[in-house]
């Protein structure tokens, strides 16, 4: 009888501890899947090239980008905007050619989020 009721109310927490996990992943997608943000950075701005531990990974492609990036001298104010410094960045990115975060096409027209 003792062991019938431990095992209700732990299969109960088990069901309880899963359920918060499964919500919290899917809180975390949602804000990851915002247009425009990639690891809750918007991705416009002043951008510095690292060579490891950037704010995001990415990589450059020629065909079906996640985002399409402009290089602009000023005012990189919307998406897919990026002025490239050597300081005072916004974030910064280091180029990969595996598991990036993010795979982007440099454009001259046209940049934001395919």
């Amino acid at each position: 009888m003792m062991n019938n009721k431990i095992h209700r109310y732990a299969s109960k927490f088990t069901r309880a501890i899963v359920l918060s996990f499964v919500t919290l992943f899917m809180m975390v997608n949602i804000v990851e899947a915002a247009p425009g943000y990639c690891n809750g950075i918007k991705l416009c701005g002043k951008v510095k090239v690292v060579e490891r531990f950037a704010d995001i990974k990415v990589k450059v492609v020629d065909h079906f980008p996640d985002l399409k990036v402009k290089r602009v001298q000023h005012f990189p104010n919307k998406i897919g905007e990026w002025q490239f410094v050597t300081h005072g960045e916004d974030f910064t990115i280091q180029y990969v050619t595996a598991f990036p975060d993010l795979k982007i096409q440099f454009v001259d027209h046209f940049p934001g989020v395919k």
